[in-house]
């Protein structure tokens, strides 16, 4: 037996070697750019699995739908609090914007289906390829069972569904890219840029470049030496009362040949280094009334910790700012700064009569130990940590999917939302439990990319090497009709959505843009139009209709199969 041999027969022994060589080659070549374009993780997951599965390798349909349920919890947990947030009043339009578009490429796919003779699964890789959204795949594969055909029909449909979404899929990801940054604003009759940059004005938004931030800071500790004699001999906390509401804290003080930790009747001698913090412009007014500001590596190097407080005692919620600061945040030589208030995950202005609320979070910053004693009092710390709650995801995704799995009969017909959209849903609730609840249900955003990619293309490794067998004589069949029918789903929805959003929703064209690309789930898209404006204006729009696309086009992935039934 030669090498290649021995190597084959050992793939199709373990196929478990056979998922991660197609997903070390799929992330390989995914990543390459070709110009500006590049296929991404999953079409060249998908490509790789199409190929390798050439060597007829077959893998078991469970390990597919472990890393599909994987991902979709996934997807719901990251966009949980974008879609409930945009189910408000102020996202209301850009909801049923997107909502216009998932059903006119539906709509679209359906028709092309039906005109072309095509069956459910190709019809629904069709979808899916034409509007770029992986989940409509897998939701639409992993529901071919419901057609009640025998196992050997499925999986043949199952390789015609992976076939029709790699074969439309790039021109839906270059095309509408293409299309919205270039043909958009013509049809639109607008310099894209221009209009953008007069929104940003009226918004005050700035357009930050990726990877740059400002080099100011806020908050500082800086050592001052003590050379003013009305101060001499007095405590740290007569310094601070004098210093009024600058809002300076003395943290640490070197005298005596000795660094010393600050407590409120510790006496302050002539010569003293004293490591203060606060705010730039209460430093700055600070050194005039104490002395010159010197250099002290050693007295700074006190740890200090950023962290975030969620507000659980019920004596703590309903005190205004100032009381906090009062109570728990102001002690003579251990401050603590409150940087940021967040409520239900919107971050929210604040001033001394701003009143807290159970669950609200704060932002606290200061010497570590101080902030772990003021957390103490306060409620939750929650800190950032690499371990994910996993009891909390594994119960979502046993809940979601149990309750996607029940039939309802209409007409005699049964139907179910499957495990797989009820993992979905149950992401999403998941998610914006979390994002109000900070108590619980942590998953670090490494282990988040991880279950969502992993999850995502291991499934699409699977489904590519078990269709493999079918490849070339599904393209030979199908190819050029389905590469024509794919431009059709991917460009309708696009146009109907510009001129709907323009005299419907009347929408910015920025932000209308944005939106289409949203909807679409076409991330290369948003990269293509704020390279064209030149602003991230276009992204205003992009986040909500995304997140209601990425939803409702995965439930497409059942409704497809149905509707061609």
């Amino acid at each position: 037996m030669s090498a290649i041999d021995a190597i084959v027969s050992t793939l199709r022994e373990q196929p478990e070697i056979t998922i991660f060589l197609t997903l070390a080659i799929g992330f390989w070549f995914g990543g390459l750019k070709f110009g500006s374009f590049s296929l991404g993780a999953v079409t060249s997951t998908l490509i790789a699995g199409l190929l390798i599965g050439q060597l007829h390798i077959v893998v078991s349909p469970t390990v597919q739908g472990t890393f599909f349920l994987m991902f979709l919890f996934a997807v719901g947990f990251s966009v949980g609090p974008q879609f409930f947030r945009g189910l408000k009043s102020d996202g209301l339009p850009q909801v049923a914007f997107a909502i216009l578009l998932a059903v006119v490429g539906l709509l679209s796919a359906y028709g092309m289906g039906k005109l072309l003779g095509y069956n459910p699964g190709l019809t629904a890789g069709l979808l899916a390829g034409g509007y770029t959204n992986s989940g409509t795949l897998g939701v639409a594969t992993a529901n071919l069972g419901q057609l009640g055909l025998s196992a050997d029909a499925t999986k043949q449909m199952a390789a015609l569904t992976a076939i029709a979404y790699a074969v439309t899929y790039p021109f839906g990801t270059a095309g509408a890219a293409w299309f919205l940054a270039s043909i958009g604003p013509k049809l639109l009759r607008i310099d894209l840029a221009a209009a953008c940059k007069e929104l940003e004005k009226k918004l005050g938004v700035g357009n930050a470049e990726p990877g740059v931030g400002t080099a100011y800071r806020a908050l500082e500790a800086r050592a001052f030496r003590l050379t003013n004699s009305p101060f001499v001999g007095k405590t740290v906390s007569e310094l601070e009362a004098a210093l009024g509401d600058q809002g300076c804290v003395v943290r640490q003080v070197r005298q005596e040949g000795a660094i010393i930790e600050c407590e409120p009747n510790t006496i302050l001698s002539q010569g003293a280094t004293l490591a203060i913090g606060g705010h730039i412009d209460a430093l700055l007014a600070a050194e005039g009334k104490i002395g010159p500001e010197v250099e002290d590596a050693e007295l700074l190097s006190f740890p200090t910790e950023e962290l975030d407080v969620v507000i659980r005692d019920r004596a703590v919620a309903g005190n205004t700012v100032q009381q906090l600061r009062s109570k728990y945040l102001a002690h003579p030589g251990s401050g603590i700064f409150l940087t940021k208030i967040t409520r239900s995950g919107h971050e929210l202005p604040f001033h001394p009569d701003f009143e807290v609320h159970r669950d609200d979070v704060l932002t606290l910053v200061g010497a570590k130990k101080d902030v772990e004693k003021a957390a103490k009092l306060l409620g939750y710390a929650d800190r950032a940590t690499s371990t994910s709650d996993m009891v909390f995801m594994g119960a979502g995704i046993v809940i979601g999917a149990l309750l996607g799995t029940i039939t309802v009969h209409i007409g005699g017909i049964p139907l179910s939302f499957s495990s797989s959209v009820g993992a979905l849903v149950a992401g999403l609730v998941c998610g914006y439990l979390r994002s109000v609840h900070r108590t619980f249900g942590r998953i670090p955003a490494p282990a988040l990319w991880v279950f969502n990619n992993v999850g995502l293309n291991g499934f699409v490794a699977v489904v590519g090497i078990n269709a493999g067998p079918g490849l070339f004589s599904g393209l030979q069949a199908y190819g050029i009709d389905l590469f024509l029918a794919g431009i059709v789903v991917s460009m309708v929805p696009l146009i109907v959505g510009i001129y709907a959003g323009k005299y419907i929703f009347k929408f910015h064209p920025g932000i209308l843009l944005g939106a289409c690309a949203g909807a679409r789930t076409t991330t290369a898209a948003l990269g293509a139009l704020q390279h064209e404006a030149r602003s991230s204006v276009p992204a205003l729009g992009y986040t909500i209709t995304y997140a209601v696309g990425r939803i409702v086009l995965a439930v497409w992935g059942v409704v497809i199969i149905l509707l061609m039934s």
